[in-house]
């Protein structure tokens, strides 16, 4: 039978992605949230995936290329980010953005950042 468990994002295993950049995830059977921290002056690395992915940020500003678009997206707001397109994101002014990716269905290349939640799910999981 699936744990019902309540985890505080802060208190998460982060992983260092690169600097200036660090994240932890927590998972369902079907999608994944990535809470990411970007401080000022991290290094920009665009890239696509063939995920969906929406984006909210919770504190800071974030500047995001999406293909040929350019938006600033501040606290409280979200933006699509379409599969397969190439993107990038980095933070506004001095403040530490942080930022709440989710992504459907789970990525399995980000599957390590929820170990924790082992025995939250069934075996078959």
């Amino acid at each position: 039978m699936t744990k019902a468990n309540v985890y505080t994002w802060t208190e998460l295993p982060r992983e260092d992605v690169r600097k200036g950049v660090t994240r932890t995830a927590f998972r369902g059977d079907n999608a994944l949230m990535v809470m990411n921290w970007l401080e000022p002056g991290m290094e920009v690395k665009p890239h696509s995936h063939p995920f969906e992915q929406l984006a909210y940020i919770l504190s800071g500003r974030v500047r995001f290329t999406i293909g040929d678009d350019v938006v600033e997206v501040g606290a409280g707001q979200v933006v699509r980010i379409p599969p397969d397109v190439l993107h990038c994101g980095e933070p506004v002014g001095e403040e530490v953005a942080v930022n709440l990716d989710v992504f459907a269905p789970v990525r399995d290349d980000y599957r390590h950042l929820t170990a924790y939640q082992e025995g939250d799910f069934d075996p078959a999981d």
